[in-house]
């Protein structure tokens, strides 16, 4: 089960990044969140904006739509996701 709360605004969810992997995907569960697999490294905010990115496409609304809303130095973060709703995020994840 993917670890998300649904908001008025959009939907929350926890995940877990493993920046410089080969390939950006998604990976799974590890523990308590979604895990994320990045090419890009952890430098300079870099994997950061490639997680925000990358749930933009993949949930095909804007980048402004999504934000980093705690772990911004940690694997461990939190995304917010406005103007979705629960069932675009089940849809797009396959849950």
């Amino acid at each position: 089960m993917v670890p998300y709360t649904i908001h008025d605004e959009g939907v929350v969810v926890r995940v877990y990044v493993q920046p410089r992997a080969s390939k950006n995907e998604i990976a799974g569960i590890h523990g308590d969140a979604l895990k994320i697999r990045l090419t890009t490294p952890p430098v300079d905010g870099k994997a950061n904006k490639a997680l925000l990115a990358f749930f933009a496409k993949l949930l095909h609304v804007s980048k402004s739509s999504v934000s980093l809303q705690s772990g911004h130095q940690n694997r461990n973060k939190v995304i917010k996701i406005a103007g979705i709703k629960e069932e675009q995020l089940r849809d797009v994840l396959d849950i």
